[in-house]
């Protein structure tokens, strides 16, 4: 296991969980743009979800026109520096990169990209002003990153915005569920910020849509309706002993952790049940946080994990230890959770004492939420099903993120609620005609 000290300070935490992707300085920044290529083709924009033209905001970068940089990001992704921390990069743009073909180090993309944005963020350098008032608004339930991307492009098109935020914080999952060496909470937070402060859109803090009469007032209230809503609590494993103290889900772990920081306490034995990212995330985080013993623990084969490869390596890293093939039969305990009892294909069983269980097994959809919206339909996994603009079949309103791709990455969110701005513009063009 990995030596980690249990922190008890904000600099001890912060030692814990140093950046993954370090601030480049402006020499670094310049060396590194000069290695691009400038592909014609430019493999790397068609891995970008919302391809950005990565190779022209390199090239920006390298001949000194850091504003221009960060600009030609943020006009084709609201989320620019969030997603140059938090992207799996590696397996996107940098695991495009042409260099990987000749097995060199590619370009770090994910680093130049937090390069320029940083730069504009920090010296408040404004990019962005509202199109000329339309007389329209549009009211978006949840701040996370499609909410905030779709708030934004609507307040270039001239729409007044109002997001209702059932937490007290904003951007969502970047904040409150990305493990903290990815990104901080000050990061997350300053970037919302620094879109707010030049579009100018509202958002109402704890202030939850939950059912049909909120719904109602907002279609009195706006021209449109945007849900951003995310994905639910942990899913349930349906197994004995998931009720007892000591037994949460790894979202909710990963919030509280991301919400307390060094005062949060991580007991000495954890054992995470799950194969995906926020499963890895988790067991990283209960490592650094001081647990003397982490076990993974997955049902299927390392080769089937969802986890990509580097967070895994990650994990290990930090002193994780990976179980495969093991399938969770019963939570042990009287009054808390005092461990896992699992069991392996051909049906022999072995315990594993634990402090703490961590279940990363996925997130369950928002089916009580839209119960108060009967006219949305959902397909067979419980994802809202929408059109190429985006829109429901409840007409005026728009989804777009976790809720309708099933669970993406924030860049996949931040594309999706910029395009669905589009397609609200479209339809309420349309009505008015």
């Amino acid at each position: 296991m990995a030596e980690y000290k249990r922190p008890e300070t904000p600099q001890e935490y912060q030692r814990n969980f140093p950046p993954k992707k370090p601030l480049m300085n402006t020499s670094e920044a310049y060396y590194e743009s000069a290695r691009c290529l400038y592909c014609y083709d430019a493999p790397c924009m068609t891995a970008c979800p919302t391809h950005i033209d990565i190779p022209l905001f390199i090239k920006q970068i390298n001949t000194g026109n850091v504003k221009g940089a960060a600009a030609t990001i943020y006009d084709s992704n609201w989320l620019g520096n969030a997603c140059g921390k938090v992207c799996p990069t590696e397996q996107l743009c940098e695991g495009s990169c042409v260099y990987t073909e000749q097995d060199m180090k590619p370009l770090q993309i994910g680093r130049l990209q937090n390069f320029a944005t940083e730069a504009v963020m920090q010296a408040k350098t404004p990019l962005f002003k509202p199109g000329p008032d339309n007389g329209r608004r549009v009211a978006i339930v949840g701040a996370g990153p499609a909410g905030i991307a779709c708030a934004c492009e609507l307040r270039v098109l001239g729409y007044s915005v109002e997001i209702f935020e059932a937490k007290a914080l904003p951007t969502g999952l970047t904040v409150y569920g990305t493990a903290p060496y990815k990104i901080t909470n000050e990061e997350a937070l300053r970037e919302n910020e620094y879109l707010q402060q030049q579009l100018g859109y509202t958002v109402h803090y704890n202030q939850p849509i939950q059912n049909a009469a909120q719904f109602a007032e907002l279609e009195k209230q706006f021209d449109a309706v945007f849900l951003g809503l995310g994905l639910g609590a942990t899913a349930q494993l349906n197994i004995p002993g998931e009720e007892l103290p000591g037994v949460v889900g790894a979202v909710e772990f990963v919030e509280e952790l991301r919400m307390k920081q060094h005062a949060f306490q991580v007991p000495e034995r954890v054992v995470v049940i799950g194969g995906g990212n926020t499963a890895v995330d988790a067991a990283s985080e209960s490592a650094r946080m001081g647990a003397q013993s982490v076990h993974l623990v997955y049902r299927r084969t390392k080769a089937d994990m969802g986890a990509y490869d580097f967070e895994y390596a990650t994990a290990l890293a930090a002193g994780v230890q990976g179980v495969f093939e093991a399938s969770p039969l019963r939570i042990e305990g009287e009054n808390k959770a005092s461990g896992v009892t699992f069991s392996r294909p051909d049906g022999s069983e072995f315990h594993l004492p634990a402090d703490l269980v961590i279940k990363g097994t996925g997130q369950a959809k928002q089916g009580a939420l839209l119960a108060h919206l009967p006219n949305i339909s959902t397909d067979a996994k419980g994802r809202v099903v929408v059109d190429a603009a985006y829109q429901t079949s409840r007409p005026g309103y728009f989804a777009a993120g976790d809720m309708v791709n099933g669970g993406a990455e924030v860049v996949n969110a931040a594309y999706e609620g910029k395009l669905a701005a589009q397609g609200i513009h479209q339809w309420i063009q349309n009505k008015n005609a």
